[in-house]
This record gives C-alpha cells, structure tokens and sequence, in this order.
C-alpha cells in the first residue's frame, strides 16, 4: 500500500491541473513554472503509483485508462482534502476554501438564473474562498457530486438519485427551432400543414432531454444527437434538424434572422432547474453557497443583472 505523503499530494495537484487544463504546455499558466518542469513531476507521480498516466508526444495529451481512474481518484482525495480543511476553519469561524461547483453548459444567457449573482455574493465573503466550474451532462454532474469530486452542481436533474438532496430553483424554457433557411422556416406555410411536417422532419435532441422532445413532437427517433446545446444549436443552423432549444439561448441567432421558432403556442417545454448536493451533513463552505443562493432566490436579485 502506498503511504501518501505531502510529495505525493503536490504531485497529485500538478497532475490534476494538467487534465483540467488539456496537456502539459495549458497547464503552465495555472501551475507558474515550465512545461519540463511539469513532465519531470508527472513522470515522478507515474514512478510513485507504478502506472503510466498519458501519453504525451506529438499526438497530443491524452490519458491512459489507468491514468483516468488514478484521475477520478485523485479528485476524490483532494476534495476530501479541502473539506477537512474546511471543517478546520469551522474551529476559527471563518469559511475558506475552493468550492467545486458543477454546471450544465450553456446556462450564462440565462436572466432567470441566480447563479451569477450567488457567485458574486459568495466570493465577496472573503480573499480565502474561490470556486472551481466544471460543465458537463446532468447525469454526470450527479455522479461527480455523488463521489464527492464536486461539492454541488445545478442543472436540469429529471430523475430522483438516491444518496442526493435536490432543491428546486427556476425554469427553463425551450420552443422548436429551425434554420432560416430550413423549408419549415416558410412563413406562407399553413398552420396545419407546419405542425403535419414537423412531425416528419429530421430532429436533433440531447439524449437527456430527447424522450420529452420526441413525446411532444409525436416522433419515434432522432435523426441526430448533440452532447451539449451548443452541438445541438450547429445541427440545428444546418438548416437540415429542427430541434428544442433554451429560449434565451436561442435568441441570439433569432435576433440575427438565422434560427426560426415554429409553432410557439404549443411546442415548448419546460425544465426545472435545481441545486443538487450528497445527503450528508454540508461543510461549512457549502453552506455559505447553498445560503446565499436561497438569499439571491428569495430576493430576485438573478433577475436584475
């Protein structure tokens, strides 16, 4: 068994900054010293757990399976970690730390998200907290959160995961799009024949919203699938998908007469956004989070800025 000294935990920190940051040249930055200096720290970590961890070379930066779940397993450590140290500070009453805090992408147009204003509010607490923003999927930030990689994450959580508290925020609101050039685009269309063919378009959906999309538009399958919205947005301008976006997103490109809501009075849909954390006792870090983010709530602060 491998006895982890402080070595080890600087180690695991460069190694965690160079798989945030993509690669050994990215992480320079964040980390203030040289790329061979970096290398030469990444192959001590690899000599220390008797693994390779990447590959490195012309091809690129990118982790070996090993070197994944030695990554997965890193976070978890150094989370731990940071919540010690906050439960430390609980002892001198103050609150510090890096609050790990996952998202769903491409929530920022968003006027009825409280997030910017909580961020606000939670980093005016002190020159001793920060917050770390990971973006993913909802079924991985629940995983993430789940593990104990993130300490919260707030996003669109359809489905109840056992071992995690869900608290309930604002909507989302999504209509049917299609490029401005795409035939159901036509505004001479008929409103009967509009709704007869968007029944029988080509549809882009995210896997985690697709059932709803495909319910509602009467369709048994996607044409196309998008990880994330921007992807989903790129099928869409195609012009050769219809598919559900945030309405706020969205907008940009209807301003710009370059996507076309069809058919708004009925084919729109509704996600309901939360905040989701482990069902156990919060640190005091996230505490402060989940309290100013009830306070932003409760005050409509998000619907000012």
């Amino acid at each position: 068994m491998i006895q982890v000294h402080d070595v080890d935990l600087r180690l695991l920190r460069v190694f965690d900054a160079v798989v945030r940051n993509g690669g050994f040249a990215a992480a320079q930055a964040e980390l203030n010293v040289g790329q061979s200096t970096i290398s030469t720290q990444i192959g001590q970590l690899e000599v220390r757990l008797s693994v390779r961890l990447c590959e490195r070379g012309r091809a690129g930066f990118r982790l070996t399976e090993q070197g994944q779940a030695a990554h997965e397993a890193a976070q978890r450590l150094l989370s731990a970690i940071d919540n010690f140290r906050c439960e430390a500070d609980v002892l001198k009453k103050t609150v510090a730390g890096t609050l790990n805090l996952g998202l769903i992408d491409n929530t920022v147009t968003d006027r009825r998200s409280p997030l910017r204003a909580t961020i606000g509010r939670f980093l005016a607490r002190g020159r001793g907290i920060g917050i770390h923003v990971y973006i993913g999927s909802p079924s991985e930030l629940e995983q993430r959160v789940l593990d104990g990689r993130l300490h919260a994450a707030v996003g669109h959580f359809p489905f109840r995961v056992p071992g995690l508290e869900a608290v309930a925020l604002y909507e989302e609101v999504h209509g049917l799009f299609c490029g401005a050039r795409h035939p159901l685009a036509n505004p001479d269309l008929p409103q009967r024949t509009l709704i007869e063919q968007v029944r029988t378009a080509r549809v882009a959906a995210r896997p985690y919203m697709r059932r709803r999309d495909l319910d509602l538009l009467g369709v048994e399958s996607t044409a196309s699938t998008a990880d994330n919205v921007e992807a989903q947005t790129i099928l869409i301008l195609s012009n050769s998908c219809v598919g559900f976006l945030p309405l706020h997103y969205a907008a940009a490109w209807v301003e710009q007469g370059e996507l076309v809501q069809l058919i708004p009075k009925s084919m729109t849909l509704k996600s309901n956004f939360s905040v989701i954390t482990r069902r156990l006792k919060p640190t005091p870090l996230v505490r402060s989070f989940l309290s100013d983010l009830e306070e932003t709530e409760s005050s409509g602060t998000a619907r000012s800025i």
